[in-house]
């Protein structure tokens, strides 16, 4: 929905996490203090979703709960539903400093609603949630706006709900046409919570790849136990819910794989084992707003690796659209290459289950680097951080 939709698609996912019993502050500092992070109980779980092995995009992966924005979501009939004027609909400010990423700065005139894209994308979030994993993030439309700066979100009680089967109808209806989400919700006297989700990272498909999407993550932090969550048999086979730090064993182990944008967010969650730290920082931090990323491909001798912005070797001016074909390639080892940078901020990948991010530069917009955690040790050693 902006200009450049020739090349990719817009799309919004969700960092939904569980949990926050017994909550203890988090470790910090590097080193020592990465170690105990790494070995410290987290308090709380993220819904990890296998993608169907016939996908066309990303078969057989672990990823968050998502998919492509679809116009029902920016639909102007969210107002007469959402309790709060527009534009922002009691959403938090974002500083307006000239930085805004474009998938949430680009206005889109030709779809006639005054919805923003704040907006629009939490709510694809959430309905791509409820379609994939059957999991619902509403909140009462009486009840006014909830207040995220109160703690983490909780779900509707069960008997504000349906049955289970007149919810699985719904579900049904909303996967086969959108707008029936909001639908939906006027039958529940409900409304999106868009208020729990919090802009987190914004990742644009890097060239190369046949579907591409500029995806805005958001985090949403439950304070309680993990919800049901169940596979649509469609697009998802799997649901899980499992601690970030699991979820990196099990790439090692080879049980799963994890594309590099979503290993990337994995290793920054493993910087808060209690879920209130996790919703703190986010909720503070969304203020800030973020940039978009969109990966580079270096190709070595012995694997591959993504670069990010900061990395000393990436593109000043790098071709988001893939029409100047760029091939950036050496014959010299991952090894050899790392040992050569000052100036790190890349993603190395071995093969689908031996990946390590390697950052030691300062993170933009008040946000936290990933631990560097590699998949293969599932430690922080010799992982390339010099933070």
């Amino acid at each position: 929905m902006n200009s450049r939709l020739r090349h990719w698609r817009e799309a919004a996912t969700v960092l939904l996490t569980a949990g926050g019993v017994g909550s203890g502050p988090a470790a910090s500092g590097g080193g020592a203090g990465a170690q105990r992070r790494l070995r410290a109980s987290f308090d709380y779980r993220v819904l990890l979703l296998r993608r169907s092995p016939r996908s066309a995009f990303m078969p057989s992966a672990h990823v968050f709960p998502g998919g492509a924005v679809d116009a029902a979501d920016f639909s102007a009939e969210w107002l007469q539903l959402l309790p709060e004027p527009p534009p922002r609909c009691g959403l938090g400010p974002v500083k307006a400093d000239g930085s805004r990423a474009p998938l949430f700065a680009t206005e889109r005139p030709e779809l006639g609603s005054p919805l923003p894209g704040d907006v629009a994308f939490r709510i694809c979030a959430i309905r791509e949630t409820f379609e994939e994993a059957g999991v619902l993030l509403l909140a009462a439309a009486d009840g006014g706006r909830p207040d995220p700066a109160g703690g983490p979100a909780r779900l509707l009680p069960a008997e504000r709900l349906p049955p289970a089967a007149e919810m699985a109808e719904w579900r049904l209806r909303v996967q086969r046409q959108p707008a029936c989400f909001l639908q939906l919700c006027r039958h529940l006297r409900c409304v999106p919570n868009i208020w729990a989700l919090h802009e987190w990272s914004n990742w644009l498909t890097p060239v190369g790849r046949s579907r591409r999407y500029d995806t805005a993550f958001y985090l949403c932090c439950l304070g309680h136990g993990p919800p049901p969550a169940s596979q649509d048999q469609v697009e998802v086979t799997a649901c899980q819910w499992t601690k970030p730090s699991e979820a990196i064993e099990l790439v090692k182990s080879q049980e799963i794989w994890i594309p590099p944008p979503q290993f990337y967010e994995l290793c920054r969650l493993c910087n808060f084992p209690s879920l209130h730290d996790l919703h703190r920082f986010g909720f503070e931090r969304a203020a800030e707003g973020c940039e978009r990323w969109m990966s580079v491909l270096l190709t070595a001798s012995d694997g591959y690796m993504q670069l990010l912005p900061g990395d000393e070797l990436y593109p000043e001016d790098p071709d988001f659209t893939g029409e100047r074909k760029p091939a950036l390639s050496t014959n010299k080892k991952i090894e050899d290459v790392l040992k050569e940078a000052t100036r790190l901020h890349r993603i190395v990948i071995r093969d689908l289950n031996n990946v390590a991010v390697h950052v030691n530069i300062p993170p933009k917009y008040k946000h936290i680097n990933p631990l560097p955690l590699d998949s293969k040790t599932g430690n922080t050693a010799d992982c390339g951080s010099r933070l």
